[in-house]
């Protein structure tokens, strides 16, 4: 990811007297036409030109035939791509011949398990059009995705439609694998036996641990309809012997009992109430000395460093009725709230953290 998306700059005009940069539309421009980028990125991945050009070189025609383009921008949308980092090329025009970038042919090769478009589908899919509405959602803080449309909710009108949950628990596996990874192998798990993944979805984060901690039982805990989709990935990874997936509704239902309890991209979902509400499960679950793991894109204490973390929180208003994402004083306070004893903060790839309260 372009740390652009992760780091804020700081302005370059204002009150800022210590600054001898002139003002500059340059990062106005960039951000105003950001979209452009994006849904050329995006366009790429649906048409799977990344997983075709993982087999080897081709010529733009090779390209065209394959894809079913037009010739019409065939060699602008090329060169966009070209230009944007994602393709590498030798010759041009006609004579071009493209191929892949490292990182392209490692995450967007669908061929592969290090693939994480699954995140970017559903953001061409759903959240492009959704975002569309941000300024309605800004003056009635309403959601502007399916709810808008009549329907109750984004989880059950996923929930009634198995290919769109399927995208949907994709999306989500590909957008924190490698900080499901990283937090495996980051946290201390020798004084823990037992784990219990609350909105576990497709129980890649129990898999992970269960793979780097071989003495560690997991459980992977979500509604009904997840649990095929759940259980296909643990049977996958041959850990079916330390990892359980069991259906359950985290606001209706205890969870089960166990020595870490965690939440992956889960309490910036609900509003506070809720989010106090989670905290109380979790506390109920864990032993004295266990602890409560939330992963998510931890905003810093001063709002000013983690975009992604800022610009997730708009997502929550386009996709829910009160969720929001936080910050780690917030994440502090609702802990004590909620009878913790101490907290603390583990970084893991990019701007995604590990926020842990132990009990």
């Amino acid at each position: 990811m372009s740390t652009e998306l992760i780091s804020a700059k700081p302005s370059a005009g204002g009150n800022n007297t210590q600054s001898a940069i002139p003002p500059t539309p340059a990062n106005i421009m960039q951000t105003g036409l950001g979209f452009w980028n994006s849904k050329s990125l995006l366009a790429a991945i649906r048409f799977e030109l990344f997983t075709l050009l993982s087999k080897g070189p081709l010529s733009a025609e090779e390209i065209r035939k394959q894809l079913k383009l037009h010739p019409r921008s065939l060699f602008d949308f090329l060169d966009a791509l070209t230009a944007l980092g994602f393709l590498q090329r030798d010759g041009i025009l006609q004579s071009a011949i493209y191929s892949n970038t490292s990182d392209t042919d490692m995450f967007l090769d669908k061929s592969k398990p290090s693939y994480i478009g699954g995140m970017l589908e559903m953001c061409n899919n759903r959240l492009y059009q959704f975002w569309g509405n941000l300024e309605e959602g800004l003056q009635t803080g309403e959601p502007q995705n399916e709810i808008r449309t009549g329907d109750s909710n984004m989880f059950e009108v996923l929930y009634k439609d198995p290919a769109r949950l399927e995208e949907f628990i994709k999306a989500m596996g590909s957008f924190q694998v490698g900080n499901f990874m990283e937090f495996a192998k980051k946290f201390n798990f020798s004084k823990y036996k037992t784990l219990v993944d609350a909105g576990g979805a497709g129980g890649f984060l129990s898999i992970y641990v269960a793979l780097n901690n071989q003495h560690m039982q997991c459980i992977s805990y979500d509604l009904p309809a997840v649990e095929s989709i759940a259980q296909a990935n643990v049977d996958h990874f041959g850990v079916v012997d330390r990892v359980k997936c069991i259906s359950g509704d985290f606001f209706k239902n205890d969870l089960p009992k166990a020595d870490v309890v965690v939440m992956g991209n889960i309490l910036h979902d609900w509003n506070e109430e809720q989010k106090l509400n989670l905290f109380k499960k979790a506390y109920e679950a864990l032993p004295v000395g266990g602890a409560f793991v939330a992963i998510e894109n931890i905003i810093d204490s001063d709002r000013r460093k983690n975009v992604l973390g800022l610009l997730m929180s708009l997502n929550m208003l386009i996709e829910t009725p009160g969720g929001f994402d936080y910050t780690g004083s917030d994440f502090e306070r609702w802990a004590k709230q909620t009878g913790f004893d101490t907290t603390n903060i583990i970084s893991l790839t990019g701007p995604t953290s590990a926020a842990i309260a132990y009990k």
